[in-house]
Formats: structure tokens, sequence, C-alpha cells
């Protein structure tokens, strides 16, 4: 997982509320449990005038030019600013997966489902709760070109004439995202520990172990 400690990127507004998980990464995309290769099908349903299937070309799909992220001005944004109860609907880990893949670090909104949420801390993704007033103001400073920093550490949105937001944000999850941590990688910090308590197991209990190899 990626390490996020601070970013000034493009923001992309995405001006629509109660996003389900099915528009974000549609179900017909679930086979896969890669992690990678969902960029492509991020909001699949409203970036392409088809139906798109596993393992399509999508560079020869028709698009649809009218939605955000189609528009050039917004390439390569790494920000997402979006309305309240984002990620709702079911719980498929492939949201965040997909999002993060094409390329968006943070996303910005005055709510979000909570196993959504829960699984772009996983996934290096940061999901970050403002009020509702505040995501207006950001949605009416909007233009072409929109740049926003986001600092981790110091937990604030910057903008570009120097407004400074606080966010808040969970120390635990802080610090799996500062040090790009998944629960994998949590757990490999404790490697030494685990294999002392596996030897030393199997010395006080060696008939359990019969067939391994310590």
């Amino acid at each position: 997982m990626k390490a996020f400690t601070r970013i000034t990127a493009l923001v992309a507004p995405l001006d629509r509320a109660n996003i389900d998980t099915d528009a974000i990464i549609p179900k017909q995309f679930l086979k896969s449990i890669r992690r990678a290769g969902f960029g492509p099908y991020l909001f699949d349903e409203w970036r392409y005038l088809d139906r798109g299937e596993p393992d399509m070309d999508c560079t020869q799909r028709p698009i649809n030019t009218d939605f955000v992220l189609n528009k050039p001005q917004y390439k390569g944004a790494e920000i997402l600013l979006t309305r309240e109860n984002f990620g709702c609907g079911s719980s498929r880990e492939h949201a965040p997966w997909a999002l993060e893949d094409f390329g968006f670090r943070v996303i910005i909104a005055p709510s979000f489902a909570d196993i959504f949420y829960n699984n772009c801390f996983k996934n290096g993704l940061l999901p970050i709760l403002l009020a509702t007033e505040i995501v207006d103001s950001l949605f009416s400073e909007l233009s072409d070109g929109y740049i926003l920093t986001v600092d981790l550490e110091i937990q604030k949105i910057i903008t570009a004439q120097g407004r400074e937001i606080n966010f808040d944000v969970d120390e635990n999850r802080k610090y799996r995202l500062l040090n790009g941590l998944d629960d994998i990688g949590l757990s490999l910090q404790y490697a030494d520990k685990i294999k002392a308590y596996e030897v030393e197991r199997a010395k006080r209990a060696p008939w359990l172990f019969a067939d391994t190899l310590i």
C-alpha cells in the first residue's frame, strides 16, 4: 500500500449525493480480486456509452463527453470532491481499489457509508469528512485547474488562496496511512515476535507441530 503524507493536486468535482458502490465499480467487474486494473472501469456506466465487461480495451470504447472525469481539464486529478453518503450500497472493496487505481488519493465529502469509509484506509485512500457548508464553499470556489494541498501529518487542507481547513482522522488510521500499512503490513511489523512465539509454542507442545517445520 502506498504511504500518504502530503499532496498538492488537481481537484475533480462530482456534484452528486448518494453515489453507491455499484456506480463506482459495477458488479460485472467483481470477478477479479487482484486489486489492480480496475481504474479503467471506475464509474463505468457514467464514463462510457456502451456496457463494460471485464478485460475490455477501454481505449476503444465510446465515452460520455459530458461526464466530469472525461473532461480534459480534470485529467490527472488526485482529489475527488463530492457530496453526502458517498460509497453507499454494497460493501465491495473493489470500489476503493478502482478509485485508487484510477489515480485518486483523497476523497472529500460531508459523509461516507461506514464500510466504504473503513475500506478506504485499508487501501491507501484518505477519505476526509467536512461539514456540508465547507464542502459547499469548496464547490463554489471550483474552477478549471483548481488545486488543493492535503497534509495528513498536520490534518489540514490548504487552498491556493491560503485558507486552511482542519479535518479529523483516527490516530490509528492516520499512522497506517502515513506508513503505508494495510492489515497484512501491520501484522508483518510483528513478524519476529510471531516467529518467536511459534518456536516457543513448538517446544512446549511439540505434538501439535509433528508435521510442521519451524
